[in-house]
């Protein structure tokens, strides 16, 4: 199997039927129940499938257990993101809330949000959440980070930009 081509199907079908039940179990451990297992085991076989740049699997339990362990990272963050919102709309009057789908699609973006802040270097990332959502001046941003007002600049450059990027790559 060459490094960069596609599983064929008989091969898909068979790493499939080999390894799905131990790694829902795999994951039934980690997540503590059943449903969400199923789905991330799911999830695992539809990224292996559609990966590209797909190494030679000389271990395949190793592969499928990076490519679901990142799906269990962003399902705890999802749910960590799901409870803050939640938790800030039970501040919001009746009269002000959103309906059920307004709600899922902002939670929607929220999560898309928090997918594009964590590729940035972790102080881009706190200065631009500080200037963003603090409101904080940069030469504040600079000493609670512990760089230069110069480099607090440099940082908000880079999230700027890769906002942008972000954001033409939805479009």
């Amino acid at each position: 199997m060459s490094a960069l081509a596609p599983l064929p199907q008989q091969e898909m079908h068979t790493l499939y039927s080999k390894h799905h039940g131990w790694l829902q179990g795999w994951l039934r451990a980690r997540l503590g129940n059943t449903f969400d297992a199923a789905d991330l085991t799911h999830d695992t076989f539809e990224r292996l499938l559609l990966k590209l740049d797909r190494p030679l699997l000389r271990d395949p339990r190793a592969y499928l257990t990076t490519i679901a362990h990142g799906l269990v990272v962003n399902h705890w963050r999802r749910l960590e993101i799901e409870r803050a919102y939640l938790d800030m709309l039970a501040t919001v009057p009746e009269q002000m809330a959103q309906s059920p789908e307004e709600r899922a699609l902002l939670l929607e973006v929220l999560c898309e949000i928090d997918a594009m802040l964590d590729q940035l270097n972790p102080k881009a990332r706190s200065a631009f959440l500080m200037a963003q959502l603090d409101g904080l001046t940069y030469g504040a941003i600079a000493e609670s980070i512990g760089v230069s007002e110069r480099m607090v600049k440099k940082y908000m450059a880079q999230a700027m930009l890769h906002c942008l990027q972000f954001a033409g790559d939805k479009a």
